[in-house]
C-alpha cells in the first residue's frame, strides 16, 4: 500500500490545492497503516498486537475516506485510486478478521 500511496500522491495535480491537501492526508494515513501493522507484527503480547491492528484499521478507514474524496469530490478518476480503494477495503477486512481471531484465541485460553 505505501509505495502505491506515495506514487499516487506524487501524481496528483500540483495546481489543484484541494487535491494536494487531501493527498497529504492520504499519505499520512496510508503510511500509518503499514507502520502500525509493522509494530503489531513485533508485539510482545496479544493485547498489544490487537491494539496496533485496531489502529491500522482506523488508519486504513481514514485512507479510504481520503481516496473517496479524491475520486468523488476532486474528480481524480485515476485507476490507481480505484485499485487503492479495493486494496484498502481488503486490508480492513483482513485486519478485522485477525483482531477477531486474536480476541477469540485469548478468550478461549482463559
Amino acid at each position: 500500500m505505501p509505495p502505491s500511496i506515495v506514487r499516487l500522491f506524487v501524481s496528483l495535480p500540483k495546481q489543484r490545492p484541494e487535491a494536494q491537501v487531501i493527498g497529504r492526508q492520504l499519505l499520512r494515513s496510508g503510511t500509518s497503516v503499514v507502520a502500525n501493522f509493522r509494530e503489531a507484527s513485533r508485539a510482545r503480547t496479544t493485547s498489544e498486537f490487537v491494539s496496533k491492528l485496531e489502529v491500522s484499521i482506523q488508519e486504513a478507514d481514514e485512507a479510504d475516506l481520503w481516496l473517496e474524496l479524491l475520486r468523488d469530490d476532486c474528480g481524480i478518476q485515476d485507476r490507481k485510486v480505484a485499485d487503492l480503494l479495493a486494496e484498502t477495503n481488503e486490508l480492513i477486512a483482513i485486519f478485522i478478521t485477525m483482531v477477531k481471531r486474536s480476541k477469540l484465541t485469548t478468550e478461549s485460553g482463559k
